[in-house]
């Protein structure tokens, strides 16, 4: 009861003082919102893009390694790598099968990009990829509608596919996509199944060139090979793509080097892949992620600085104003910890009022660059905390000098003052 008598005075005399100078005390307040608002929008510029990469990794799956191809863009360009390398091809599927460690799935991909399709759609054309049915483990399919082919479907090159979530709409609309047919080109498929919408696409992963998962015709192998004919073929490698699987207790990153190994020695060293590994990736954006943070928060943390000075020096002159009145205080028995508290108290409440109001323009800030930059962002109770936090702690630290000052000041000498 004693400590809560003596300083509940002393916070309605804060109070008090920060209402009857409302300007003056937003203005110091100025300096703790803009720099508690830039913490709370740095931070949540850099959770945002924290958690875009790793849906883009996700996406990818983070046991996964996949191998591109770098297809050649030109007849001179392709008789020039040819001289050296045979490309990618089912010899090299068959050498990573029988040699790469640690591998739960692996499949290879054949893509083919129809210009004409039926039913007729408005949207971007699908894309066909042929793999085998292990496909769904290595990328944790699910399916909403149907099922996936299977084995037989493969072997035998049978006319079916399984729809992404966009395609299927695009194509077949919003009703039952089982048993119905689409066109790719001039072969027809049967629907046998729908893939469960996938969390996003058009992943920008440096040397990858991904496809939106969700717009994908995924056919057999075999019925990509067989039935489709590609009028730049001669352009493209037997297989562009080979997809594996390593089980959860394997380093992905370490059979990863032995994919790029076994695939350099096949390939003469020819440069025409791309060996892709989720996991590295994901380990070298946090990375990134973690130096582009320190750097935002002391970006905003000279915001805050700068409202710590802007406090020091309004307390500094609340001090000289009220000089007499310190004079009377401790003339009347109020000891030096009393004046300490006083000023702190009022340091204090600028800080909380002007951090309150920091995090609010925080919050608004995270939303403008969101809709504005096209950015996401991510508000975090972490973030809030933190700036919070800090602003408390920058009222203490350069209230307490002022405060100190107020303290010794002799009492006499304080009363005289005009």
């Amino acid at each position: 009861m004693p400590a809560t008598n003596s300083i509940l005075p002393d916070l309605l005399m804060g109070l008090g003082s920060l209402l009857g100078n409302k300007l003056r005390s937003l203005l110091t307040m100025l300096g703790m919102i803009f720099g508690v608002g830039a913490v709370v929008a740095m931070l949540s510029i850099t959770a945002g893009a924290q958690q875009e990469t790793l849906r883009q990794i996700d996406l990818l799956g983070v046991n996964n390694i996949i191998v591109e191809a770098n297809e050649a863009v030109d007849r001179e360009t392709l008789l020039a790598v040819r001289e050296i390398s045979p490309g990618l091809t089912f010899r090299d599927f068959r050498a990573l099968q029988e040699n790469v460690p640690n591998v739960e799935a692996m499949s290879p991909r054949k893509r083919f990009y129809p210009t004409s399709v039926l039913p007729r759609s408005d949207q971007d054309l699908p894309t066909v990829i042929g793999v085998l049915p292990n496909y769904t483990k290595i990328y944790s399919l699910n399916l909403i509608e149907g099922k996936f082919f299977s084995e037989a479907d493969d072997l035998y090159a049978r006319p079916v596919c399984v729809l992404g979530e966009r395609a299927k709409i695009s194509l077949l609309g919003y009703g039952s996509a089982i048993g119905k047919h689409v066109k790719m080109d001039a072969i027809w498929l049967e629907v046998i199944g729908v893939v469960a919408p996938q969390s996003g696409g058009d992943a920008d992963i440096e040397g990858l060139d991904t496809d939106d998962q969700n717009n994908l015709v995924i056919a057999p192998l075999n019925t990509v090979m067989r039935r489709f004919d590609d009028t730049n073929s001669y352009l493209k490698d037997e297989i562009d793509g080979v997809f594996l699987r390593v089980f959860n207790e394997s380093d992905p990153i370490e059979t990863a080097e032995v994919v790029r190994a076994i695939l350099t020695a096949t390939h003469n060293d020819a440069g025409d892949f791309t060996v892709i590994v989720p996991a590295g990736l994901l380990a070298q954006r946090q990375q990134t992620q973690k130096i582009f943070e320190i750097v935002m928060i002391c970006i905003a943390g000279i915001s805050l600085l700068v409202g710590g000075i802007g406090i020091m020096n309004i307390m500094l002159a609340t001090v000289l104003e009220r000089t007499r009145e310190i004079g009377i205080r401790r003339a009347i028995g109020a000891r030096q910890r009393d004046i300490i508290r006083q000023f702190l108290i009022e340091a204090v409440l600028i800080s909380i009022v002007g951090g309150l109001l920091g995090i609010a323009a925080g919050f608004c800030g995270s939303l403008i660059i969101a809709t504005i930059a096209e950015w996401p962002t991510v508000v975090t109770a972490t973030s809030i905390i933190v700036a919070f936090a800090v602003s408390v702690f920058i009222g203490l630290l350069f209230g307490s000098y002022p405060a100190v000052q107020a303290a010794k000041l002799d009492p006499i000498e304080a009363i005289r003052y005009e």
